[in-house]
């Protein structure tokens, strides 16, 4: 089964805590702090797999996590970094953000391996922020959260050439006669509901990838049919075969088709009009396409989209096709098409946002006690016998709404602070 949309759920690991540990041996009573970092969480990573045509492996399993890492431990261990979680995908898949449909990555060539959402970081043990001033820091770092994000993975096949066309005007045989390709033919008026790929090996300049984009019709660009299930697969094609039926053997004209298609691809994304354009006007075996084909060049050759009879059936101007084909080829970039990747990721919280909870306790009148990890940090980080040290530490305990706080607990000017063992006199 052919599938070219799904949305699924995605989460990096958390990084492992820090350890608040001490060393503890015969002889050594008093040892210094030995906590080990935690681990880094596992990445989330895509990798194109060549081997993938479909987005059917993800139908039914829509969540995917990375591994969290390990908190560290005694003795200086280090926690064990998380496993990363590699999403494999077909070459030409597109992943959206799915809130603001943003381009997140766009994965076109073989093999192809990016990190979409980087684990967390492990936490640092306390082994870290032992200062001459504070040589038993009973704290550690918290390991960060991971990322996560519903996102959609949408597969654009990757051509050189995309064959488009109403049903049933011989796209299909087409296909079959120029490529390797071997799509099924038979004279329906519905169309096949996935695009059918061929490598066209061209002795008339270089080979390229050809896709029959399955049959278009009326109101396609506002998902008529599946109208954006087939539209988006133009999206990476670098040039436009327009197949049409110059015999209008079911009463269709050629003119008004092409016109038709160039309007559903405009509405869908006016940037496909900018594409070279060839028209293969088909079936000249049957002598009422000759008129046709005059029209076909009177009307599009003037405005530059030359117009080539051929017979899918007979084999009759293949060659000449090809090599119009070629001289459009020449002019483009040999690269596949990309997406340009417009969602910013990895925007860590800057540390002055980041809230630790601390208490305050009122032990007796005129006498008050603040605890909390953050503030016991910036104690040991914060030279408190400088001016600028000092003042530091005031802007962080009112940005912290530690001072708002304590005006709620009812302090007065003259009362008394201790923040762990350093006592501070309050004043408005």
């Amino acid at each position: 089964m052919f599938i070219d949309r799904v949305k699924i759920f995605i989460q990096s690991g958390k990084g492992g805590n820090g350890a608040v540990s001490f060393r503890r041996e015969k002889y050594v009573p008093n040892g210094g702090p030995d906590g080990g970092d935690g681990g880094d969480g596992g990445s989330i990573i895509f990798q194109v797999d060549p081997g993938m045509n479909t987005l059917m492996n993800f139908r039914h399993k829509k969540h995917y996590k990375a591994q969290s890492g390990e908190d560290g431990g005694k003795k200086r261990r280090h926690g064990k970094n998380g496993e990363d979680l590699i999403i494999k995908v077909p070459p030409g898949t597109i992943i959206r953000e799915a809130e603001t449909g943003k381009v997140m990555l766009d994965l076109t060539e073989e093999n192809e391996r990016k990190v979409l959402l980087p684990g967390g970081k492990g936490g640092k043990g306390n082994q870290h922020f032992a200062t001459s001033t504070r040589q038993a820091p009973r704290y550690a770092e918290k390991g960060k959260e991971g990322q996560s994000y519903w996102v959609i993975l949408e597969l654009k096949v990757i051509a050189d050439i995309g064959l488009v066309g109403f049903p049933n005007v011989g796209k299909s045989t087409l296909l079959s006669v120029i490529s390797n390709a071997q799509p099924k033919i038979a004279n329906y008026h519905f169309t096949t509901i996935s695009p059918n790929l061929g490598v066209v090996k061209n002795p008339y300049g270089r080979d390229f990838v050809v896709a029959d984009i399955p049959g278009l019709i009326e109101g396609a660009h506002k998902g008529i049919g599946l109208g954006h299930d087939f539209l988006r697969h133009v999206e990476r094609t670098k040039i436009l075969v327009h197949v049409v039926d110059a015999a209008s053997l079911e009463n269709r004209n050629p003119l008004e088709d092409v016109e038709k298609i160039n309007h559903e691809l405009s509405e869908y994304n006016k940037e496909l009009l900018t594409r070279p354009q060839i028209i293969a006007a088909n079936k000249i075996d049957i002598p009422e396409a000759e008129e046709n084909i005059e029209l076909l060049k009177e009307k599009f050759e003037p405005e530059g989209i030359k117009v080539v009879p051929i017979s899918a059936a007979t084999k009759k101007g293949i060659k000449e096709l090809l090599i119009e084909i070629s001289k459009l080829l020449e002019k483009e970039d040999k690269n596949p098409i990309k997406f340009k990747e417009e969602f910013e990721l990895f925007q860590e919280t800057k540390k002055e946002e980041v809230k630790e909870p601390f208490t305050i306790e009122k032990l007796e009148e005129h006498y008050f006690v603040v605890e909390g990890t953050g503030v016991e940090k910036m104690i040991g980080y914060t030279n408190l016998e400088s001016e600028k040290g000092f003042a530091f530490f005031q802007k962080y305990l009112k940005e912290r709404g530690i001072i708002k706080a304590l005006e709620e607990k009812g302090i007065k000017e003259g009362d008394t602070v201790r923040i762990y063992d350093l006592e501070f006199e309050y004043y408005k």
